[in-house]
């Protein structure tokens, strides 16, 4: 229970820039994101010990858990820890602590429901007590309960035996039996929840879908409820397309995704294309609306495995300076963009050129070959664009204009791929038009940077 220091050897650094870096760079990030992870909590006990009270007593139990469980089984613990939704619970909690506000002892129950869930996993024996949220008792990583009719503050307890089963009982309820597998079974538990098994990755790790637990991308205020028979199989049938797709074409990014982000919670659509994002804190997550064929789902996962890949490298190093107010072009975005908007937004968009560049080059139908060299040609150009502008901000760090600098070179060389003219005209059009309608949009607002 030990954070522990990380170095990132020069050459993967390098690597990371280039757009790339695979399985053995994912896996270091997310790592780091677990000692991170790790370091917020003992921040949070701390802080709770602090503030003395009912506070600190949680903080005391659940930290005795956390530690049980790692000793028993440290995977477990870390599974709990870097699921999507500990970091925004953590933080959160951290906030209230460190702003001088005393949480109750209700609001701890975030804490308590991450070292209740890692005792799940990790088969602990225990007996945990928390007050209940309302009805729906989330366990991250695991799923969620329904108890209809119970209040905010009704006490739940968690069991787990010494066989490893455990149960989660609400007074005036019948127990729900918590499964250890972090995905629905076959045949759920009257009550329980759990994230959808959508496809399983070439190491063994599984692709899921969450439609349950909100922390896990808390700044969608767009996704459906729970989802139909029809909707799911929709859903696991892009996903097998997609990971098998990179798997046979795009290896990296396969090895990437199984060592990484494997989490998908899903978005409602605009009916304009498709929808997706990530989040600094919830590193392992990619929100998206339903992709409408293989290809695009790939590539949805292609960038959202980029920018999971920089939020976790900026939680390591600086690479620009936070201070300035200026707001620059995006050539991928209606409205103008910070400096850390438009490095997400370039780094991304690195991995979305790099995917189309090899679709080029393996698309074996014609027509969807002649649309993935198109799009190859418009996000080069349009990363390499705004990559230029990021070296010539005056804002980045050595490290950050090292960064930048190896980015470029990538982009260099994906510019000087041969792609037929049409595939060249239809891009600038789009290139062309996309500035067009930012300057419209803008009126006769002072020039920003460009």
């Amino acid at each position: 229970m030990t954070p522990l220091p990380h170095r990132l050897p020069g050459a993967m650094f390098d690597a990371l820039a280039a757009g790339g870096g695979g399985a053995e760079a994912m896996g270091m990030l997310a790592r780091a994101e677990h000692s991170r992870r790790l370091a917020c909590v003992y921040a949070v006990v701390t802080a709770a010990r602090e503030a003395g009270g009912a506070a600190a007593e949680a903080a005391e139990e659940a930290w005795e858990l956390l530690v049980a469980a790692d000793r028993a089984e440290p995977g477990a613990v870390a599974a709990v820890l870097t699921h999507p939704s500990a970091g925004p619970a953590l933080l959160g909690l951290l906030t209230r602590l460190t702003g001088g506000e005393t949480p109750p002892r209700m609001t701890m129950h975030r804490l308590t429901a991450l070292a209740a869930a890692a005792a799940v996993r990790a088969r602990v024996p225990a007996q945990v007590r928390w007050p209940a949220p309302g009805p729906v008792l989330a366990l991250p990583s695991l799923g969620r309960a329904h108890f209809p009719g119970a209040r905010p503050g009704a006490p739940v307890e968690l069991r787990v035996d010494t066989d490893g089963h455990a149960r989660l009982a609400v007074p005036g309820s019948a127990p729900v039996r918590v499964p250890t597998t972090p995905y629905r079974p076959e045949s759920p538990p009257d009550r329980w929840r759990a994230p959808y098994l959508l496809t399983t990755l070439r190491t063994g790790a599984p692709l899921l879908l969450d439609t349950l637990d909100p922390a896990s991308f808390p700044s969608a205020s767009d996704r459906p409820g729970e989802l139909h028979a029809d909707e799911v199989r929709a859903w696991a049938s892009g996903a097998r397309g997609a990971c098998a797709l990179l798997r046979a074409d795009h290896p990296e990014v396969h090895a990437e995704l199984a060592a990484g982000p494997r989490l998908i919670v899903p978005l409602i659509g605009t009916g304009r294309g498709n929808v997706s994002g990530s989040s600094a804190e919830t590193f392992g997550c990619m929100a998206m609306s339903l992709p409408q064929n293989g290809s695009v789902f790939a590539a949805t996962m292609a960038h959202e495995l980029q920018h999971n890949k920089f939020g976790a490298l900026l939680h390591l190093f600086d690479l620009f300076e936070a201070d300035g107010e200026e707001l620059f072009y995006a050539p991928w975005r209606p409205d103008p963009r910070p400096l850390l908007g438009l490095f997400h937004g370039a780094y991304a968009h690195l991995g979305v050129a790099r995917f189309w560049g090899r679709r080029s080059e393996t698309e074996p139908d014609p027509a969807q070959r002649a649309a993935a060299q198109t799009r190859f040609a418009r996000w080069r150009s349009a990363t390499h664009e705004a990559t230029v502008v990021l070296l010539a901000s005056g804002r980045l760090t050595p490290l950050g204009r090292r960064f930048a600098a190896r980015m470029l070179e990538s982009l260099d060389a994906l510019c000087r791929v041969p792609l037929p003219p049409a595939a060249l005209r239809h891009a600038e059009a789009a290139s062309r038009a996309h500035r067009s309608a930012w300057n419209d949009s803008r009126g006769s607002a002072p020039p920003l940077p460009v």
